[in-house]
């Protein structure tokens, strides 16, 4: 191969990589979101345990970014829509409170696509770490939040919410890795 045709296709690489989310990946991304407001409205409340049910929106907008890698202003952008998303009255008790913790947590899972975690470089573990943290941050924002307004000390909050948080991080994280094989195996296809 001569020097310009790799010249050539590495630009062409490069002006791939820069280009952002195609149409595909922001159809996949739509239908994610929207899957995850029908699963929280339909299937949350039968899956519900000492106070933890699942976050289907949380869970799908991770999916949505593991599986897109979007840019970072991108994945704070799927998160605002995630948060607006839930201002709809059945989807969310507290107004506003949805949007500042939604974009957080799309910005940590934006952010830890990116850290290679592999186990034997055959088994990735990268969705269950970063959806688990990533509904840990945004969790801990909303608990934040609402425990603020109700005037709540910090170290209380932690300890009130940390079952929901860490159960609800728990929930998320296992169903996004059983998740992201699959749908990459499909989009493959």
């Amino acid at each position: 191969m001569s020097e310009s045709t790799t010249a050539k296709r590495t630009v062409t690489v490069e002006s791939e990589a820069n280009k952002g989310l195609t149409t595909q990946d922001l159809i996949l991304i739509a239908v994610l979101l929207a899957a995850g407001a029908v699963l929280k409205l339909t299937v949350a409340s039968f899956l519900s345990f000492a106070g933890m049910k699942p976050n289907f929106v949380i869970a799908m907008y991770c999916l949505a970014i593991i599986l897109t890698r979007p840019k970072l202003p991108q994945a704070i952008i799927i998160g605002l829509i995630a948060g607006i998303m839930c201002q709809i009255p059945m989807l969310n008790a507290t107004p506003l409170v949805n949007i500042p913790s939604e974009v957080l947590g799309a910005l940590a899972c934006g952010l830890l696509i990116h850290i290679p975690l592999n186990i034997g470089g055959k088994l990735d573990i990268n969705p269950i770490v970063t959806t688990f943290l990533s509904t840990v941050v945004s969790g801990y924002t909303f608990a934040i939040i609402v425990g603020t307004v109700n005037g709540l000390a910090l170290p209380v909050i932690f300890v009130t919410y940390a079952v929901m948080v860490f159960g609800t991080a728990t929930f998320n994280a296992i169903l996004v890795q059983i998740l992201t094989p699959l749908l990459r195996k499909v989009l493959k296809k």
